[in-house]
């Protein structure tokens, strides 16, 4: 931080102590600026600059704090670095810098260009290392006395920087020998105020890239880590919150902005506050204190970052429950802000801007003036605060064009009506860096936002003090059960029934939270009710040609492709008309009984079936299109050739606009930044991929790398590479082998990424940790066979190895994850947890479905099947009963539009191993006999999720509640036992198929049922016939082709087996 604070070692913020040719001074900016300074110096000598005759600018050596010298300014502003120990005198017809050899050979560049700018001489003074400068000093004494002379002065007035402590032996010299020379000496600090007020365009474009990037900051990484902290309860200190800011300005990609890191800086360490301790001056500090967030508590945030040592500003106050003085004082500070701002106006005097705050505090909220701060911001720059420009009541200096102000204003020490000393007392700041322009005053800080709604936060502990009592009612009941046990029960049923009791009453609680969080999802219109918007795929308006002039010469009048121009010309009434080849649907030929030919095109037109909206029919709406065209021909060849050459470009035309579309669809990702010499990239070898590269010939083996912000893929071929984006990484997962024959790295990603001419969410890396082995010879081996028992081990060795590598760049890698930059993104390598893995049927096939902490993963056979656990609303495991081998899981997500996620054929033995799985990852999960219509439920649902709400949420799901209120009593210990229920009205006979929520293999179970022996003498003709049938009078047409043949084979299945496989029925569920 040295370094960066005092800029010793960076070219960017003005230093040039390293060798001279590292640095360059940009000539035509020193011109212009020097002839900036002499106008200035001339124009207003009285007024500003003390009449002074001579300039004199000592520049102290570098420090290690943060500190604004209007000497190290001038240096930067003028010759674009700063000069540590430099001495610079300016006088009418010569400057002088006395300096080091280095800084001599940098500034050797300048005596041109300040020859012809304004006319003066540039002496150069080298001060040797072991010299202190004093004979140099009287050489530039006696050339002041010199000039004196000429102009006929007696005694010069000499102007220096008098708030400046000289430091340094070479500095305290000079003020020493100034002092006791006959001069009269004089302060230009305000000419040199007045000199760097108004920024060039330069100066401007350095200010709003400070700007953007101290408003992204605040916004990509404040925000969200305030958030996480209040969220999850954690106890950090003001401290730690300020060294994790002050590391993402350093690391501008932290905050998602492309700026050089060496070119940013820190204006001061940035500033939190909260607990009732609050400072509002830019020299305040964080303490080592925890951050407090209870109810009616204050955070204030305040950084600022510099970009080529132009400055700016940002500060947010954040408001946790707040009370209503709190949320009223806020909106008047809001508004007075915006007030100072559109009062900054070319023309006004820069009092106006505080009086027109004072005047907005004192219409709205008169009792809050006294608590406001005495100025409302200062000029800002090359130093943090402009002295001269500070927005005060008392400032007549006129704003000009080019200005640029930092609007600080707050309120101080106000009082609640509260006994806790953390919040009795709060105060509130609001600054933002303006910039004045001719039209209107822009705000540069636009990027985080201080709206009330973005800065005000709610959390309701009031739900959760209700929930005490009753988890403590919950318990008592539980023991009184306990305290019902018969004697004569057995200790190992006692222990059972508990943990089922336990399970149960844990889910009836999660249920309780279920429905009370869907209501206010569905209440709020969030992702359940709200629509999702579908992707639209934006078909490009092709064009053949532009003009008439760019058809090719016709030739004969028959059929031609252009390839080049991807068209078809067709001979139309003795013309050539041009068709390009993506209007085309169908090319056909076929040929009759006499050897003539035909060919048959037909076109795209807009409103037939399988055609989508064409762009040129809502441009031209009465158009009139060509359908199908048919042409004769006698030469079977050509029109061979014809159908062939049209089929094909028509192939790759349609190939690369969807090529095209898709990646039209894709986030735009952040580019990839190279390790390059910050650190050795982490590598891993010999990977294959999945999705694989397309193209053809062999495929080859790649190579995984960890750069600074992702990672990147590659192989020996040049167009075989991928990177993948630390901050588009949702899961990343590592499976190393054990049953399998592959070891992987998966990454589930946020968004959509191209591998190859593939679109996809999710890249796996893999190894093969088994070679395939073939045996020449068909004689089997004894299991005692040296050779083979060498194999085997040699086998073993490969996927140690192979496992080891894997988990020592997981390693690694997990640990580049836990620095501080990417806290944000919370990620780390998650292992599926085998031993409570089931197989079930995802897909097309049966998989090993193995949970994660965070998700429920299947990562070997594809497609890959990767569900996030906190998407999960709620799981129905449908078709448990008594007697059946096979269950299947519905899971049901948060977003009611998102269709739900059948797993099939889960075998019963994994039932209880799912239910412990599922309540312990606070999941709720119910049971049902039969698969339901998942479709029309959701739709309901957000048809009308009040009714939904009204009903009881979920719960009508719960078979044990539903069983309970269809019998009058039952015993505790007795199972389940079926009962016929009637149907409740005719009206429920009427409804239609697809608006039961029980989908149609109820009703075959029904005319499943009766047991005949000629049921079972039936042919399979006859059973697949009825099948058919049956699908065709109960499917649902809303089903995909999967679901008809699945329900197909399954009441195929179960008319062949007789009444014995029927499960018992429930009544249909409305």
């Amino acid at each position: 931080m040295a370094d960066q604070r005092n800029g010793s070692g960076q070219p960017s913020n003005g230093k040039a102590s390293a060798a001279a040719n590292s640095y360059s001074i940009d000539l035509d900016k020193f011109t212009t600026r020097l002839k900036s300074l002499y106008s200035h110096w001339n124009d207003n000598k009285d007024d500003m600059w003390g009449t002074s005759d001579v300039l004199a600018i000592a520049t102290p050596p570098p420090s290690d704090d943060l500190r604004y010298l209007k000497s190290s300014a001038l240096n930067i502003w003028l010759l674009g670095y700063e000069f540590p120990e430099t001495i610079m005198v300016f006088m009418k017809k010569q400057i002088h810098f006395l300096c080091s050899q280095k800084k001599v050979s940098l500034l050797e560049v300048v005596k041109k260009s300040a020859k012809d700018a304004v006319g003066v001489d540039v002496v150069m003074h080298v001060k040797a290392k072991n010299n202190d400068g004093s004979g140099l000093m009287d050489a530039i004494f006696r050339a002041i006395h010199a000039q004196s002379k000429v102009d006929g002065l007696d005694t010069p007035l000499v102007g220096y920087i008098a708030r400046e402590t000289p430091e340094g032996k070479l500095l305290e010299l000079w003020a020493e020998k100034l002092k006791n020379a006959n001069f009269q000496l004089s302060d230009i600090t305000g000419g040199l105020s007045d000199l760097f007020a108004v920024k060039d365009k330069d100066e401007i474009m350095c200010v709003k890239k400070a700007a953007y990037l101290s408003a992204h900051v605040v916004k990509k990484v404040v925000v969200p880590k305030l958030e996480n902290v209040i969220d999850e309860e954690k106890k950090v200190s003001h401290s730690s919150l300020m060294d994790e800011t002050e590391k993402a300005i350093l690391e501008p990609t932290r905050a998602g902005v492309k700026l050089k890191a060496e070119n940013i800086d820190i204006c001061y360490p940035p500033i939190f506050q909260s607990g009732g301790e609050f400072d509002l001056r830019p020299s305040a500090a964080s303490n080592d204190e925890m951050l407090y967030y209870d109810s009616a508590s204050v955070i204030i945030c305040a950084i600022g970052s510099r970009y080529n040592s132009y400055c700016s500003n940002i500060a947010r106050t954040f408001l946790i429950d707040a009370n209503h003085l709190q949320s009223k004082a806020y909106e008047v500070l809001l508004k007075a802000q915006e007030a100072a701002i559109s009062a900054l106006k070319p023309g006004n005097k820069v009092s106006a801007a505080y009086q027109a705050a004072i005047s907005v505090v004192e219409a709205d909220a008169p009792e809050l003036v006294a608590n406001l701060t005495k100025s409302a911001g200062t000029g800002i720059g090359l130093e943090f605060r402009e002295s001269g420009l500070t927005i005060n009541a008392k400032n007549d200096r006129v704003v000009k064009v080019g200005m640029i102000f930092n609007v600080s204003i707050g309120f101080q020490n106000l009082q609640t009506q509260t006994k806790n000393p953390k919040n009795q007392n709060f105060s509130l700041l609001l600054a933002d860096t303006v910039v004045v322009t001719e039209e209107r005053t822009e705000l540069v800080t636009l990027a985080s936002s201080k709206a009330i709604k973005d800065v005000a936060y709610s959390f309701n502990e009031e739900e959760e003090e209700e929930e005490k009592p009753k988890a403590k009612t919950a318990k008592t009941e539980t023991n009184g059960t306990e305290a019902l046990l018969s004697k004569t029960t057995l200790r190992s049923d006692v222990n059972e029934i508990s943990k089922e009791e336990l399970r149960r009453q844990h889910q009836a609680e999660l249920a309780r939270q279920k429905n009370e969080e869907t209501a206010r999802r569905l209440a709020g219109g969030g992702p359940g009710a709200g629509d999702k918007n579908a992707a639209v795929k934006a078909s490009t308006e092709l064009t053949a040609y532009k003009n008439v002039n760019d058809l090719p010469p016709p030739r004969d009048l028959m059929i031609q492709i252009d390839q080049k121009n991807e068209a078809v010309l067709l001979p139309i009434y003795g013309s050539m008309v041009p068709f390009h080849v993506a209007t085309i649907r169908t090319v056909s030929s076929q040929q009759d009984t006499n050897r003539t030919c035909y060919i048959r095109i037909i076109f795209n037109v807009p409103g037939t079936p399988f055609n989508t909206q064409d762009a040129n029919s809502l441009k031209f709406p009465g158009a009139i299109y060509l359908k199908e065209v048919s042409f004769r021909s006698k030469d079977p060849r050509h029109i061979s050739e014809v159908v062939q050459h049209i089929k094909t470009l028509r192939r790759h035309v349609m190939a690369r606009e969807s090529e095209r579309a898709e990646r039209a669809t894709l986030v735009t990702q952040e580019k990839l930044q190279l390790a390059g010499n910050r650190f050795k990239p982490i590598r891993l070898t010999d990977l294959w991929i999945r999705p694989v590269f397309g193209g053809r010939g062999r495929k080859i083996p790649g190579t995984l790398e960890a750069h600074v912000n992702g990672f990147r893929f590659s192989t020996t071929r040049q167009d075989e590479r991928v990177d993948i984006m630390f901050a588009n990484v949702k899961h990343a997962f590592f499976q190393p082998a054990e049953n399998e024959m592959i070891t992987l790295l998966h990454f589930h990603l946020h968004n959509h990424i191209m591998v190859g001419n593939k679109k996809t969410k999710d890249v796996q890396f893999y190894v093969e940790v088994m070679d395939v082995v073939q045996t020449l010879g068909g004689g089997k081996r004894s299991a005692y066979d040296p050779d083979e028992i060498e194999e085997e081990q040699r086998e073993r060795d490969r996927k140690n190895k192979i496992n080891t590598d894997f988990q020592s760049f997981v390693t690694r890698v997990n640990d580049l994850w836990g620095q501080p930059q990417f806290s944000g993104l919370d990620l780390e390598f998650d292992q599926p947890l085998r031993e409570l893995g089931f197989h079930g049927v995802p897909f097309k096939s049966s998989a090993y479905i193995i949970p994660s902490s965070t998700c429920l993963v299947e990562l070997i056979e594809t497609p890959f099947l990767v569900v996030t656990l906190s998407e999960i609303e709620i799981v129905n495991l449908e078709r448990v009963g008594l007697g059946q081998k096979n269950f299947d899981m519905t899971i049901v997500f948060k977003d009611f539009k998102r269709d739900v996620l059948r797993i099939d054929s889960i075998p019963s033995t994994s039932l209880d191993g799912i239910k412990e799985w599922l309540d312990t990852t606070d999941i709720k999960y119910y049971e049902s006999r039969l698969n339901l219509n998942w479709r029309q439920i959701l739709k309901t649902i957000t048809d009308d999720p009040q009714s939904f709400i009204d009903e009881g949420g979920w719960e009508f799901l719960n078979l044990e509640a539903t069983d309970s209120e269809s019998e009058n009593s039952e015993d505790s210990d007795k199972g389940y036992e079926p009962s016929d229920v009637e149907p409740e009205s005719d009206t429920e006979e009427e409804d239609s198929d697809s608006a039961s929520l029980v989908e149609s293999e109820e009703d075959e179970e029904e005319d499943s049922e009766p047991d005949s022996e000629e049921e079972k003498g039936k042919t399979w003709e006859e059973l697949e016939r009825e099948a058919s049938n049956a699908d065709r009078e109960f499917g649902d047409e809303s089903d995909s082709e999967e679901e008809r043949k699945r329900r197909k084979a399954k009441a195929f299945g179960k008319s062949r087996a007789g009444p014995s496989s029927s499960v018992p029925k429930r009544a249909k569920l409305r």
